[in-house]
């Protein structure tokens, strides 16, 4: 593997931890994100049993999505873009960005309804890890 495609493995690993952790996050909290509480101006105990439902089922569905998008970038980066497939240079980057785009159409509308500011950093870290890699797998 050329210096070029090594970076660019490092970089779709660097953005399937960040995607993973995120994905993690999401499932294992056992109440909302804090700036979720911002935006419904509550705390998590002060919620409605159905609402926090509501609440988990919607991170879990999130950490879904992530866990998912983590497991096939990873098995993209070990077998096919490690062989030079062409093909995995731009799926890779396709699926986090896909991922990245819900999420931070979901986060756009909650700061902008909302007085919560959500953490964009994770989100626009993988994605820019995955536009370097994408970049540099082209040149490698």
């Amino acid at each position: 593997m050329s210096l070029l495609l090594s970076v660019a493995f490092i970089c779709h690993l660097l953005a399937i931890l960040t995607t993973l952790g995120f994905g993690l996050t999401y499932l294992l909290r056992r109440q909302f994100m804090p700036y979720h509480g911002v935006a419904l101006e509550r705390e998590w105990d002060a919620l409605p049993t159905a609402l926090q439902t509501l609440v988990w089922a919607l991170m879990r569905a999130v950490a879904g999505g992530a866990l998912a998008t983590a497991l096939l970038s990873t098995v993209i980066l070990l077998i096919p873009f490690r062989a030079g497939e062409v093909w995995a240079f731009w799926t890779l980057p396709a699926s986090t960005l896909v991922l990245a785009g819900g999420a931070l159409y979901a986060m756009r509308l909650v700061a902008t309804n909302t007085p919560a500011r959500p953490p964009y950093a994770p989100i626009m870290i993988a994605a820019a890890l995955v536009m370097i890699g994408l970049v540099l797998s082209l040149y490698g």
